[in-house]
């Protein structure tokens, strides 16, 4: 389902009062999800930040999820050629049709973002990009959204989003620091991450109990480091990262079931301590850990 829309002069304005957005979803019988992680953002000053920050308007559009009542949405439109907004939950088209009437360059689409083929709509929707990304993320699906959005070959130039600062702060941390994870060894991979600002719980509707933080990954044309074998690359730093209070090298042998003495033999390759946790290794070092494991296994004719 899709709908194109057209805004009174003053909407901009008139969404940045609080009192007004919750008039307007009790004329629509609308009552927030919990299920659908329903917080949405509506501080005025926060959303300009991101709809600039985001590249709007460099690119050949914006793909927006999770709109929301359009709060970001309406500025994002301010900046860029067109914005594709995905929205999950149909009752909040009311009120998207209302709040962005007047922004004709703006297309609403009905749908879970984990499940839509994002490939065939941002070529239908943008002719094949260059896009961008930005989203008031809902908590419960920020790194499966990002991962998938960063593994999906599609030509993005940058990913902008909303998320708990606790999760923007793990998702942002290098390798060698003590709150990165496998997660944060696959942002590094493919994008070059950056922690913009922090959003204080009372910038949605209703409250979330926690603080957000805005992050931006600025999408990688080639990855830093080369890996003969991605998948096993990746599969290496799950397993490693999987029991954070064993050395990386325990970790590693028991999740993946080799042998441990290939696996320090190939830490020891990769230019690590043996008793190295997972946490601090570099990317490098990963990577020349995942190598030395495959030549390992090759040379004792097991398969990775």
């Amino acid at each position: 389902m899709a709908s194109k829309m057209g805004a009174p002069q003053d909407m901009g304005s008139r969404l940045a009062d609080p009192g007004f957005l919750r008039r307007l979803l009790e004329r629509h019988g609308f009552r927030f999800s919990r299920a659908m992680g329903q917080n949405f953002l509506v501080n005025p000053s926060v959303c300009p930040r991101m709809a600039a920050a985001c590249g709007a308007g460099s690119c050949a559009g914006v793909l927006e999820i999770g709109p929301g009542v359009g709060v970001l949405t309406w500025q994002l439109a301010q900046l860029a050629r067109k914005v594709v907004s995905i929205e999950l939950d149909p009752r909040l088209f009311p009120v998207l049709e209302e709040t962005l009437s007047g922004c004709p360059n703006v297309d609403l689409v009905q749908g879970d973002v984990l499940q839509l083929d994002l490939r065939r709509l941002v070529a239908e929707k943008f002719g094949g990009g260059p896009v961008c990304v930005c989203a008031n993320l809902p908590y419960y699906i920020t790194s499966p959204a990002i991962m998938g959005l960063l593994e999906s070959g599609l030509p993005l130039t940058a990913i902008t989003v909303l998320v708990q600062k606790e999760a923007a702060q793990r998702l942002c941390a290098p390798p060698g620091d003590r709150a990165c994870g496998a997660v944060s060894v696959s942002v590094q991979y493919h994008s070059q991450p950056e922690l913009l600002f922090g959003v204080s719980r009372g910038s949605f509707l209703p409250p979330p109990k926690v603080d957000s933080a805005v992050l931006r990954l600025a999408v990688r044309q080639a990855p830093p480091v080369q890996v003969a074998d991605k998948a096993f690359f990746f599969r290496m730093a799950r397993g490693a990262f999987s029991q954070r209070r064993k050395t990386a090298c325990n970790a590693i042998s028991s999740a993946l079931h080799i042998p441990k003495p290939l696996v320090g033999r190939a830490m020891l390759a990769a230019g690590a301590p043996a008793n190295a946790r997972a946490e601090e290794l570099t990317l490098e070092q990963l990577a020349v850990l995942s190598g030395a494991l495959l030549d390992a296994l090759a040379a004792g004719g097991a398969r990775p």
